[in-house]
C-alpha cells in the first residue's frame, strides 16, 4: 500500500496519532509519505519507507494571509503522481480532507483513470469546534461526505457528527487511539520527581497544547482547592496561548510559586513522576494525553463529558465529575491523595485499562480498512465519491 498522510506537526492528539500511525505501518511495510509544513513532533527513528515531504508556503504581496490550503493541495497533487500513492489519509477535516478532495479533483482532470482513494480521521475540534463556524461549516461539511472512508477515536464524536453534519449513521467507523505501553510505563523511581518536588510533595500534571477547549484555569482552579489541603506541584507539559493565562491566575490564586510550566518535551518522565492527571475538558474526543497518563499508572480526573468516558472507568481507573464543577476536582483529588490503599488500586486500575488500548489491534484495524479501499474488489465497487 502506498499511501500519504497528512497532519498537523504540533503538539496535539491529532499530529501524535497520525505520526505514530504512518510509523507503525511504515514498519509493516507500506509506503508511507507524511505531508505537513513542519516535522511532526512525534516522529523519531529513520524508516527506509517513511518519507516526509514539507509544504513550502510563499509569500505574495496581494494575500494578506499565505494560502497554505493551496500550497498543500499541490503539494498533494505532486506526491500522487510522483510516487503513485493509492490513498490520502487526512488526519483532522480543516484543511486536511478539503486539500486532499481538491487534489483528487485536479488529479482527475489530468488522469481520468486513476483512482485515488480519500480517508480522514476526524479528531474533535475539526468537528465540535471550528466546523461548525459559519466560514467552515458547509465546506467542511462537502469535504467529510465525500471521503470513501471516516473514522473517529470515539463513538461520542462520531454521533456529534452525524448531529451537526449530516453524515448517514453508521457511516463512520469509530477506531480508538493507542498507546505505546512500552513507552509509557510505569516507573516509580523516575528520577524527574526529586526535580519536580521535594519528597512528600504531591505531583499534578497537565499535558495539552493550551487552546480555550483545555480549560486550562479550571485546570489551575482546581489545583488550588487540593493545595489547600496538602503540598503539591502541578506540572504543565506543552505550549500555547492559554498558557498565560494559567501563570496569571495561578498568581492571582497565590500558588504561582508551586506552577511548574515545563513546555513541550517529551512527557513520559513527567507523567512517570506525576500522582494525577487533570483533562477538564468539556468536548474531549478520546483523550490521548490522558491515556498516555494512564499507562504510567497515573489516575485521570477529568468531566463526564465529550469521549473520556470511554477511556476512564470513572471510580475505577480515575474519578469523572458532573460538567462545569471544576472546583469538584480538587476535593476528589485530594480526598483520593489522603486515602493511600484506594490510590494504590487506581494507580494499578489505570495501567490495567490503558493496556486495552495496545498499538497492535489497533493498527489492525487501520490497516485492515486502508487495503480493503485500495484491494482491486474495492477499486471495482465504488466511484471516487462517497
Amino acid at each position: 500500500m502506498r499511501l500519504a498522510v497528512v497532519c498537523h506537526p504540533t503538539y496535539g492528539g491529532s499530529g501524535a496519532v497520525a505520526a505514530e500511525l504512518a510509523m507503525r505501518l511504515a514498519d509493516r511495510g507500506h509506503e508511507v509519505h507524511v505531508i505537513s509544513y513542519d516535522l511532526p513532533f512525534r516522529f523519531d527513528n529513520f524508516r527506509p519507507n517513511l518519507s516526509f515531504h514539507a509544504v513550502e508556503v510563499g509569500e505574495y504581496p496581494l494575500f494578506r494571509y499565505p494560502p497554505y490550503e493551496l500550497n498543500l493541495t499541490n503539494k498533494l497533487i505532486e506526491i500522487v503522481e510522483e510516487y503513485d500513492v493509492e490513498l490520502i489519509h487526512s488526519h483532522y477535516a480543516i484543511p486536511h480532507a478539503i486539500a486532499a478532495l481538491m487534489a483528487r479533483e485536479v488529479l482527475r482532470e489530468k488522469q481520468p483513470n486513476r483512482t485515488l482513494k480519500l480517508v480522514c480521521t476526524l479528531h474533535g475540534t475539526d468537528i465540535t469546534l471550528v466546523g461548525r463556524e459559519r466560514g467552515f461549516f458547509e465546506l467542511t461539511r462537502f469535504a467529510i461526505v465525500r471521503q470513501d472512508l471516516l473514522t473517529t477515536p470515539s463513538v461520542w464524536l462520531a454521533k456529534e457528527t452525524d448531529a451537526y453534519f449530516g453524515t448517514a449513521p453508521g457511516r463512520i467507523r469509530p477506531i480508538a487511539n493507542f498507546v505505546d505501553i512500552e513507552r509509557f510505563k510505569v516507573d516509580l523511581a523516575q528520577p524527574a520527581r526529586a526535580m519536580l518536588a521535594p519528597p512528600g510533595c504531591k505531583v499534578i500534571t497537565h499535558v495539552s497544547n493550551f487552546r480555550p477547549v483545555k480549560r486550562i484555569e479550571e485546570v489551575v482552579r482546581a489545583f488550588a482547592v487540593l493545595r489547600k489541603r496538602m503540598p503539591a506541584i502541578l506540572a504543565l507539559v506543552g505550549d500555547g496561548p492559554e498558557l498565560p493565562k494559567a501563570e496569571h491566575l495561578a498568581r492571582e490564586l497565590g500558588i504561582r510559586q508551586d506552577l511548574r510550566l515545563l513546555g513541550q518535551q517529551k512527557p513520559e518522565p513527567i507523567l512517570q513522576a506525576s500522582d494525577l492527571f487533570f483533562l477538564p475538558s468539556r468536548a474531549e474526543s478520546f483523550g490521548l494525553a490522558a491515556l498516555e497518563a494512564m499507562a504510567c499508572g497515573v489516575p485521570v480526573l477529568g468531566y463526564h463529558a465529550g469521549g473520556l468516558p470511554e477511556v476512564v472507568e470513572d471510580g475505577i481507573s480515575g474519578i469523572l465529575c458532573p460538567e462545569g464543577s471544576d472546583i469538584c476536582l480538587g476535593t476528589l483529588a485530594a480526598n483520593l491523595l489522603e486515602d493511600e490503599p484506594r490510590f494504590q488500586r487506581m494507580r494499578l486500575a489505570a495501567r490495567k485499562r490503558a493496556e486495552m488500548f495496545s498499538p497492535d489491534p489497533i493498527v489492525d484495524a487501520y490497516e485492515a480498512q486502508l487495503l480493503a479501499l485500495c484491494a482491486p474488489q474495492a477499486r471495482e465497487g465504488r466511484s471516487g465519491d462517497a
